[in-house]
């Protein structure tokens, strides 16, 4: 939903968009492109959280002489920048074969464009792999990071609205004289840095989404700074606010999850790790 939104023609509205995918598309419509992502999820978030925790460490042990210092609002802003730039070159190539999936059936009406011969609202591609190879055969690795300067300028505010709410939320529901957050605390600090987080990135997704779209059928923007000013001379302001909803609604039961399993996981590895050498 928040691809076709923010880089589809129309679909109005959530409800609207929900109606016209089920009616076109059936429920199917609803896990285009998911193969990809879901293939690589792990990967991703493991590199993201991982890069994120060692520069934070690293940090503590430059500055406070001790790896596991708490670290301070710099340390934790400096680590998710860092983060937010790492997630990029994995990310990239992974947005661009989920969205151009999603937007192969999107029918596309406009004058005097030149489209490619494909004609639009019909597939172009049969599945991730071929999406993949059809884009270096056609476009060279350049073309695999469509949208790497959108994603960048998405992503590292972003991450910075994701560690730092969570850290500054963890610390406020945690009760005084508990070491550490219950797992409910968790899952809360979570799912509100989530909402946070997408509700920062949006107006940079809607950028990035269209800009990794408009290679399906046709060329249209020439950048990153040319699709915003093409999408706010047609659409206003507004139209960096699509998408807003669904991202902000998906954001909090996703990265609570995300978070929930992150902290779980390290607590029952340090557990295993203490039991085997005490």
């Amino acid at each position: 939903l928040q691809t076709r939104l923010q880089a589809g023609q129309g679909y109005g509205n959530t409800f609207k968009c929900v109606l016209t995918v089920y009616r076109n598309e059936s429920l199917t419509g609803f896990f285009k492109g998911m193969s990809f992502p879901l293939a690589s999820i792990g990967i991703y978030s493991s590199v993201v959280f991982g890069v994120f925790s060692n520069t934070q460490r690293f940090l503590s042990q430059l500055r406070h002489g001790d790896a596991a210092a708490a670290p301070s609002l710099t340390d934790m802003t400096v680590a998710s920048i860092v983060a937010g730039v790492i997630s990029v070159g994995i990310g990239t190539p992974v947005e661009l074969v989920k969205i151009r999936l999603q937007m192969q059936t999107q029918p596309y009406n406009k004058a005097n464009v030149k489209l490619n011969s494909t004609a639009p609202g019909s597939p172009v591609y049969r599945g991730p792999i071929h999406c993949l190879r059809t884009i270096i055969q056609k476009e060279g690795i350049a073309g695999v990071y469509r949208g790497n300067v959108a994603m960048l300028l998405r992503d590292v505010p972003g991450y910075c609205a994701y560690f730092i709410p969570y850290a500054m939320f963890c610390d406020w529901i945690t009760p005084d004289g508990s070491i550490s957050p219950n797992p409910f605390s968790i899952w809360v600090a979570g799912g509100v840095a989530g909402a946070v987080s997408w509700a920062v990135c949006t107006p940079m997704d809607v950028v990035k989404s269209r800009l990794q779209a408009d290679g399906v059928y046709l060329n249209q923007y020439k950048g990153t700074l040319d699709c915003m000013l093409q999408s706010y001379q047609n659409e206003g302001l507004k139209v960096f606010c699509r998408g807003l909803m669904v991202n902000t609604l998906r954001g909090f039961p996703s990265s609570a999850a995300m978070f929930l399993g992150y902290e779980l996981s390290l607590k029952a590895m340090k557990r295993c790790q203490t039991e085997t050498n005490p």
